[in-house]
Parts: structure tokens; sequence; C-alpha cells
């Protein structure tokens, strides 16, 4: 009868365990209607950017990622931002910023080329720190445009990661991007 009693407990515990209280599900819905109202705010406002190709928006199950071609970014071999750039951040930003609930990830990434002799005179030596720069620019930039600096990040990871081969321009260019990752909030 005691090992009954104890099986019958154990069993529950583990019902309970898998069990999600209405509470977290109802915060895990709004969360993910607030992501699905900024994708789509998102989506309709760098319209522009998105058809030439500057940019693209995907939806993630907890998560935007928008990702900036090097084309809209920066010149070639440099880190700071081009007009056209801040103004399509600066987009963002103005989305973000307001009721901002959400973290801002900021990851630059390069191509494979080494460092020329020119950004190695500035100090950039690699293609980690070069994308350090690129992503610290961006990110500096969207606090400057009201992004809560407690709330975004950045990061850079060089040549790792690439999304496409190294072996062609078209491939260098998808590798040369900034990626935004506006992720929920955890559930407590």
């Amino acid at each position: 009868m005691k090992k009954l009693a104890m099986l019958c407990m154990a069993a529950a515990v583990l019902v309970m365990a898998g069990c999600v209280s209405q509470q977290k599900y109802d915060e895990s819905q709004q969360r993910n209607a607030e992501l699905e109202a900024q994708y789509k705010q998102l989506n309709d406002s760098m319209s522009s950017e998105i058809s030439s190709k500057n940019m693209s928006i995907s939806r993630m199950q907890d998560a935007i990622k928008v990702s900036l071609n090097d084309q809209l970014l920066f010149p070639s071999g440099g880190w700071e931002m081009s007009a056209g750039a801040k103004s399509s951040i600066a987009k963002v930003a103005a989305i973000l910023a307001p009721h901002q609930k959400n973290k801002v990830i900021v990851n630059g990434y390069t191509d494979s080329t080494p460092i020329g002799p020119e950004l190695a005179s500035k100090g950039v030596t690699t293609n980690q720190i070069l994308s350090q720069k690129r992503a610290d620019d961006v990110m500096n930039y969207m606090i400057s445009q009201g992004v809560n600096p407690s709330m975004v990040s950045a990061h850079g990871y060089g040549e790792s990661n690439p999304v496409a081969s190294n072996d062609t321009a078209e491939g260098k260019a998808q590798n040369r991007r900034v990626e935004l990752t506006i992720a929920a909030p955890a559930s407590h």
C-alpha cells in the first residue's frame, strides 16, 4: 500500500511539473503577440530596404531577426555607418524604443578576406575586431536614437557563422552582415 501511495505521489508530481499555469501561458501569448506586432511594423516600415535586398526580416519562435547587408551599412573596409544605414537603423530604433520590452542583440560578421594593411594600421588586425567595431557602431547609433542602453548588446563574430560560401564574391557579400535579434524577455 505504501508503494502504491509513493507511486501515485510521484506520478502527481510529474504531471504537475509538465503543466503550465494559465498565467505563464497568458504571458507567453502576450509576448508572442507583441513580437508579432513588432515584426509586422518592421516589415511595413522597412519595405524599401527589403525590396532592394539590403535587409531581410524573419520571425523566429521567440525573436525577430533583422539582417542588414554590408552595402547598406558600411563602406568597404570601414566600420562607421553610412548616412543611408543611419536612416534605416533610425527607423528600426523608432519602432523598438518607445515601449521597449525586448532585448536587442547586435551581431557583426565578416567574410573570410584577411585584413589589409590600411585597416591594420588603424588597429584592426582581425576580422573579429572589425566585426565587433561594426556591431558596436550599430549598437551605439541605436542608443543615440532612443534604444535603452541596458537592453542592447553587441558581439563581433568575424568570419565565423557564414551564411554562404566565401569562394564567390556573392557569397562573401552575404557573409558581410550585421544581424539584429530582437528577443522576447524570458518568462518568470
